[in-house]
């Protein structure tokens, strides 16, 4: 009981709910689901290079994968709605751990060395950034068709070439941005999600982040090939 006069105790601060360490597994979880999908995603794409008709049977096996058991597009429904829910979860978390760092840290020194963590931040922020913004214009683009200039369903070679054309430098040079972005992402985004994950020992460093550049410029080079090979005409 508080008698006149008295303050009433302080109480005594939670932890915030998520926890930061819960929120950097949920996003070193759905930064995986994320990258599993780029690889096949990836995949798919190098496709194009053994012809139009290996592609585009590719394209209508993703459609049908699972038939008859499940109904079509069953299985790709079910992959856009976990890797939309893993990106939104990715996003999320990132947004409220940023939040939290900031004030956790409310005065800004007047001298303060630039550290490799605040690059490395900085350039997952702006990355982030360009990624969301190609995503939603690869949707309209490749996935609804509304701003491909081929536009038909099912003829995947026809509307990459199309897509790609040399006098549509300017998307293939928003695409090369948002991959280059892409693969900075991975490279800080897999090498700390190891280190969430519990391979953060002194000694793996060095293979960490041989691993996630390797693993960023294989995916960066995959993904560039197609775009860069029609607009050389090596893909026709």
């Amino acid at each position: 009981m508080v008698t006149l006069g008295e303050r009433p105790a302080t109480r005594a601060r939670h932890t915030p709910r998520p926890s930061s360490v819960q929120l950097k597994i949920v996003m070193a979880v759905s930064g995986a689901l994320a990258l599993l999908y780029l690889v096949a995603h990836m995949i798919g794409n190098l496709k194009i290079f053994l012809g139009a008709e290996a592609i585009n049977t590719y394209a209508a096996w993703l459609r049908t994968v699972g038939e008859p058991a499940l109904p079509a597009q069953t299985v790709l429904w079910l992959v856009r709605v976990v890797l939309t829910v893993a990106i939104v979860a990715h996003i999320v978390s990132a947004v409220i751990l940023t939040r939290r760092a900031h004030r956790a840290r409310p005065i800004k020194y007047a001298h303060r060395q630039p550290v490799k963590g605040s690059y490395a931040a900085r350039t997952m922020r702006w990355g982030g950034v360009i990624i969301l913004l190609f995503v939603i214009y690869h949707l309209l683009d490749l996935t609804t068709l509304t701003l491909n200039p081929n536009g038909v369903h099912g003829d995947v070679h026809a509307n990459l070439v199309a897509d790609f054309a040399p006098s549509r430098w300017y998307v293939t040079l928003f695409y090369a941005l948002a991959v280059i972005a892409v693969g900075f992402h991975v490279r800080h985004g897999l090498w700390s999600g190891l280190q969430t994950l519990g391979r953060n020992s002194a000694a793996a460093q060095n293979t960490l982040k041989g691993v996630a550049l390797v693993v960023a410029v294989l995916l960066t080079v995959g993904f560039l090939a197609v775009p860069f090979a029609v607009l050389t005409g090596l893909v026709r």
